[in-house]
């Protein structure tokens, strides 16, 4: 939440495309855990965050250093963006 979700959800609330992403993200975070879990708690939802950046890493992937919330955006950034919105 500290390096994108502040931010990144700030900044969704101005920007319609990427408040639907977050959600479109969101939902299919839902639906991928709820088929183990009764209730996505915030450790459930860390583990899923730990679990996507690791994988991005792997494959290349950094945070980058400055964020244009307004321009398109990747789907690591998304997704880890929509773990905020559902942990808030």
């Amino acid at each position: 939440m500290a390096s994108i979700g502040a931010a990144g959800l700030e900044a969704a609330a101005r920007h319609p495309g990427l408040l639907a992403a977050i959600d479109q993200h969101a939902a299919a975070i839902r639906d991928s855990l709820f088929g183990d879990l009764r209730e996505l708690t915030p450790v459930h939802l860390a583990g899923y965050a730990e679990g996507v950046h690791e994988a991005a890493v792997e494959h290349g992937w950094q945070l980058p250093e400055a964020i244009d919330w307004s321009a398109a955006h990747d789907w690591v950034l998304t997704r880890l963006l929509a773990v905020c919105a559902l942990a808030r």
